[in-house]
């Protein structure tokens, strides 16, 4: 079997990650972007001003999936990065959402980012849901009713959250 290596995300990687995006909306159950989203918006939202992307590949030739980091605020808050995932669906299941996550937690660190938090986990989504908590996050807020589900109508999201270092230790 083939290494899969998690590396930044560049330009000739978008394509591959404007396919796997467009079939994951396109289902209307994880994430809350619409399937009219556009090309242009998709670009913006993985490569725009302050966004480091990642990708998870399997040799040179197969693009498993993606992550972006960025901070979750500006100025004051700017100490606690946010996160958003995506997995191609033939991926799925093999731990790949899991090297990602594992990553991403690293390189936040790496960045001197103090925690991490998720604004928005579909509650349905129970491979992330799952993913998070064993990774050490704690869901500490529901937002009741906050997406629509395409197949379930409305349903809860969460906000999921995990300090990345000791505060004590981390310069103010």
């Amino acid at each position: 079997m083939k290494e899969i290596d998690i590396r930044p995300a560049v330009e000739s990687d978008f394509e591959d990650m404007w396919q796997i995006f467009r079939v994951l909306v396109a289902t209307g159950e994880t994430y809350p972007f619409t399937a009219e989203t556009t090309r242009e918006q998709c670009h913006a939202y993985w490569f725009g001003p302050g966004v480091r992307s990642f990708v998870a590949t399997m040799g040179d030739e197969r693009l498993l999936g993606m992550y972006k980091l960025v901070a979750n605020q500006v100025g004051l808050g700017d100490h606690v990065a946010n996160a958003s995932f995506m997995v191609d669906p033939a991926a799925q299941g093999v731990g790949v959402g899991r090297m990602l996550g594992v990553h991403c937690m690293e390189e936040a660190r790496r960045a001197g980012f103090l925690a991490m938090q998720f604004n928005f986990v579909v509650s349905t989504n129970l491979g992330a849901v799952t993913l998070w908590k064993k990774l050490g996050f704690s869901v500490i807020g529901t937002l009741p009713l906050a997406y629509r589900h395409a197949n379930l109508g409305y349903v809860d999201a969460y906000v999921m959250y995990q300090l990345l270092s000791d505060p004590m230790q981390w310069p103010a």
